[in-house]
């Protein structure tokens, strides 16, 4: 069976269940509650406390764990769940600007594994991924309205995430990967801001989920000055966004740009009060990257026959590395 996770700092994303926070708590005995995943000899539940940010997804083994969240979850909404093996093809995805470097190490991370045997609701899993397929996060997002957007010549598709905002351009539909990368300005960025700031300049600490009440307008009980400091934060976050895209040689004033993501529930207020250019949101389906932008991808392609082994997967480079390019002007200034 296909199943897709979408690995985000903030949260993981499946496409039949309510995306969870990025975070969980190891113990030596079963936990509260009833999600409690028990995997070689330790217990596991999920916490609404993120892991720190990690560049690096593949460093240990929390990633794996809360992708056996995401596997038992959508097993059991799909009513797929069997006391035999179960043999799963993974669909995951990499931010653009991480892709290159780090597909293979993702890919390798979840391949070669074996049977892979844990407990979920206290029955018994074994399920075996036979094969994992990574794509370009904006790149598969857009894949979910690419159909109603080949009639447009050019759209800029913005995916705002916990620590990056992806990009990809469309030109009648068709993703231009020359026009593909990350800028690192997602809402974990904001937060980190938010809290440096009211702690330094009003001796206030502040968690994410009270930060995300302010930018929603419930801020009955907070003081004025602190709604003041989030606000103008979100706003200021916004400009640097769009500076970014434009820094990137990305026209915003002719064609379409699309926002989805985990960051537009976040800023619509903010996007629709200073955003200038034409602009859209993604439909209510894709305005929550809950992975299924990756299956739509990953099952087309699967279907079609147009899978290759994990071993054999590389990326196709566009240009030369910034290491390589100094490398020849210094051989070349050398010869000279």
């Amino acid at each position: 069976m296909l199943i897709s996770v979408d690995h985000g700092n903030k949260q993981i994303k499946t496409v039949h269940t309510q995306p969870f926070t990025s975070g969980l708590i190891q113990g030596d005995t079963p936990g509260f509650g009833t999600d409690c995943l028990a995997y070689q000899g330790k217990y596991y539940t999920l916490t609404d406390q993120r892991i720190p940010y990690r560049r690096d997804k593949t460093g240990d083994e929390r990633f794996f764990i809360l992708t056996l969240f995401a596997i038992a979850y959508e097993i059991e909404a799909m009513g797929r769940y069997s006391d035999t093996l179960m043999r799963i093809q993974l669909a995951v995805g990499l931010p653009p600007a991480h892709f290159g470097v780090q597909a293979k190490r993702f890919i390798n991370y979840f391949d070669g594994r074996g049977a892979i045997s844990f407990q979920f609701r206290g029955k018994p899993y074994a399920v075996y991924i036979e094969n994992t397929a990574c794509f370009p996060q904006s790149f598969s997002a857009a894949v979910a309205t690419v159909k109603n957007l080949t009639a447009s010549p050019k759209v800029l598709v913005v995916d705002i995430g916990g620590f990056t905002a992806d990009y990809v351009r469309l030109r009648n539909g068709v993703p231009d990967m020359s026009a593909c990368d990350s800028l690192e300005n997602g809402v974990i960025l904001l937060y980190n801001r938010v809290r440096a700031r009211a702690n330094a300049e009003l001796d206030v600490l502040l968690d994410e989920s009270e930060i995300d009440c302010i930018l929603h307008g419930e801020h009955r009980d907070v003081a004025p000055e602190v709604v003041e400091l989030v606000e103008k934060e979100a706003q200021e976050f916004v400009n640097d966004l769009l500076s970014g895209l434009r820094e990137r040689m990305l026209e915003l004033k002719s064609g379409r740009v699309i926002f989805l993501g985990d960051g537009v529930d976040v800023f619509r207020d903010y996007i629709n009060e200073h955003v200038k250019v034409d602009y859209d949101f993604a439909p209510a389906m894709c305005n929550k990257q809950r992975a299924s932008a990756v299956a739509c991808l990953g099952q087309v392609l699967y279907e079609q026959g147009r899978a290759e082994n994990a071993a054999d997967h590389k990326p196709e480079y566009l240009r030369l590395s910034q290491a390589e390019r100094e490398r020849q002007e210094k051989e070349r200034d050398f010869r000279i």
